[in-house]
């Protein structure tokens, strides 16, 4: 049995949803970052950094028991243990799946949280910083729309790829500053938000 230790940040999001595409036993542990859960002692077993998601498998390699934070390696872990096309065996499709993987996990990832930041949570208003971000989250949906133009998916078929960037398209871009600009970032967040795994992901605690 797998627990996915969440909350429902665009990291939290990409752990719930690679779960329930994974089909693997689990249970949700919400940590409630309102309450600074996560500072907890026995949290800080999971995740030293103090940082959701984390994940506890019970039955990890050789049978022994496995604690991960940080979304990307939740990810990949959980991916590759699932198998198929969520993290293909193939190393041509590996590589191409684990560079959109990576993108997502460290470039466009913390990009877009400083842009939520500065748009969303700052207490103060500062004009420079949101037109930076913005800038910036809007070059990365131009990334993301060019190879989406080429594939369905941004390695070929749906994988762990597509997860790692999807909650930040989301989350700022189809409920943010619209995806007008962008008809095949527009399409794909479209196929993802309809597939039942990202509907279980998404719904209300």
């Amino acid at each position: 049995m797998i627990d996915i230790y969440f909350w429902l940040t665009d990291n939290g999001r990409k752990a719930l949803q690679i779960i329930e595409e994974s089909g693997l036993p689990h249970r949700r542990r919400p940590v409630d970052l309102t309450k600074k859960e996560q500072f907890q002692p026995e949290y800080l077993k999971i995740s030293p950094g103090h940082k959701i998601p984390a994940m506890v498998d019970d039955e990890g390699p050789g049978g022994a028991r496995i604690t991960l934070c940080e979304s990307g390696a939740i990810l990949k872990y959980v991916a590759e243990k699932a198998g198929g096309a969520l993290y293909p065996a193939e190393p041509t499709r590996r590589a191409a799946v684990e560079q959109w993987l990576f993108y997502g996990s460290s470039t466009f990832t913390p990009l877009a949280q400083q842009y939520g930041l500065f748009m969303h949570r700052f207490p103060e208003d500062v004009p420079q910083a949101k037109k930076h971000y913005a800038e910036i989250v809007r070059d990365c949906f131009g990334v993301l729309d060019a190879q989406l133009a080429k594939n369905a998916y941004l390695a070929g078929d749906f994988s762990v790829a597509d997860i790692s960037c999807y909650p930040d398209v989301h989350m700022h871009g189809a409920k943010g500053m619209g995806l007008g600009d962008y008809p095949n970032l527009a399409r794909w967040d479209a196929a993802i938000e309809a597939r039942p795994a990202t509907q279980r992901a998404w719904a209300s605690l």
